[in-house]
């Protein structure tokens, strides 16, 4: 991978993105997004990630200078790769927290927005303004922003193209916690450390249940929950949850992650 690179301590990886000088998201770092996404769900001593772009800046958008001469016909083939590497980041099956720094506007917000929470610094500046530059958002954008803050607060936030500060998109619920600038990343690894011995298979479940039940009708989701919650009990973990808790009450149980 040439723009991202990955960091693994105690279960825990930092998925940094790293292309000067403002994290442009090309069709490069989006392969390597990608490829990132898929080795992190597949290994075994990582429990749980954290993104960020660095003290400086998460990622201030997709790359304009490799769009501005596509035609139609070029984007049509170009877009998928555009929105499959957010959605790959959004498949992990494991908890993800973005750890946001400076700008995240633009595809950098969409980036965030596949994270499962958001810790922004207190100077952290997020937004869509696509429509500035006469086009929409297209990795996720105009889906994930309006499922998270609502339809209306999604249509003024894209409509306009204005940014947000870290105040306000807390408020909002565009981000799950406002921290001074030095300690973002901190407090991000801090919080999914917590999952390094958790019971891995139902942390998997729990996700799968709220990202595809959030797709669907009620009915349809409590279904896959129920799938999910039976095929749970498969697992060693439920048996040594179960057995702990029988035995030790609640808090006290050790996993294997299998």
């Amino acid at each position: 991978m040439e723009f991202v690179s990955i960091d693994v301590t105690d279960g825990v990886a930092v998925l940094r993105l790293d292309r000067p000088k403002m994290n442009a998201i090309s069709v490069q770092v989006q392969a390597d997004l990608r490829e990132a996404a898929a080795e992190l769900g597949e290994r075994d001593d990582v429990r749980a990630v954290v993104i960020w772009g660095g003290e400086r800046v998460f990622a201030a958008g997709n790359d304009v200078k490799e769009m501005a001469d596509l035609s139609y016909a070029d984007m049509v083939k170009v877009s998928a790769s555009v929105s499959s590497a957010t959605t790959a980041i959004a498949r992990i099956p494991k908890p993800v927290v973005a750890a946001v720094n400076g700008y995240a506007l633009g595809g950098g917000c969409e980036l965030a927005l596949a994270a499962d929470l958001r810790f922004a610094a207190e100077d952290a500046v997020l937004g869509q303004p696509e429509v500035l530059l006469g086009i929409i958002p297209g990795a996720g954008g105009t889906q994930r922003l309006s499922r998270l803050v609502g339809a209306s607060r999604a249509k003024d936030i894209v409509f306009t193209g204005r940014f947000v500060k870290a105040d306000e998109a807390l408020r909002i619920g565009l981000v799950d916690r406002v921290l001074p600038p030095e300690r973002v990343l901190e407090e991000s690894v801090a919080y999914v450390s917590q999952f390094s011995g958790a019971a891995a298979l139902a942390l998997r479940a729990a996700k799968e249940c709220i990202d595809r039940g959030s797709e669907v009708d009620l009915d349809t989701g409590l279904e896959i929950e129920r799938q999910q919650f039976a095929g749970v009990f498969a697992t060693e973990d439920r048996t040594r949850g179960i057995t702990s808790f029988v035995e030790n009450g609640p808090g006290k149980a050790t996993f294997v992650g299998r």
